[in-house]
């Protein structure tokens, strides 16, 4: 199998909505498209698999070996299935949240990586403040001037 072209380095956000896994058998086969996406990580990423293997270790602290990243990356050993502490510690230490974001939109969900967070949040202040702006409008129109003092000038 040759080398699977290797990720740019951002993510390729898709801002349509992902659709929620509902119905018969929509996730099947989920395990071996995963087992497929560690393929995809492991031909396309330059350090070579002990090394990769070895920073999973630490990040887990649990042994992860050449041979297990081998198991979970072929199709055909459908008895090794990849834990999802393990995936996701693969896609931490190669940094390859674009395979990432396409498995989660099956469930329905979206990545947001890092500080793209701050995006979001900002997206959401904006919508706050339309509603608080559409409020005032609404409000403006009936809201009586507050009695005043006499004192105003």
């Amino acid at each position: 199998m040759g080398k699977a072209r290797a990720h740019p380095d951002q993510l390729g956000f898709g801002f349509e909505p992902p659709v929620m896994a509902t119905g018969v058998a929509v996730l099947a086969g989920l395990e071996r498209r995963i087992c497929t996406t560690v393929g995809v990580i492991l031909n396309s990423e330059a350090k070579p698999r002990e090394v990769i293997a070895a920073e999973m270790s630490v990040l887990l602290d649990e042994e992860v070996s050449r041979a297990m990243l081998d198991a979970y990356a072929s199709p055909a050993r459908i008895e090794h299935k990849v834990p999802m502490s393990r995936f996701l510690a693969l896609i931490a230490v190669t940094n390859r949240h674009d395979l990432l974001d396409p498995i989660v939109r099956e469930i329905g969900a979206a990545l947001l990586v890092g500080a793209e967070v701050h995006t979001a949040r900002l997206g959401h202040i904006e919508r706050q403040i339309a509603a608080l702006r559409e409020e005032h409008k609404r409000i403006a129109g009936s809201a009586p001037l507050i009695r005043s003092s006499g004192n105003d000038g």
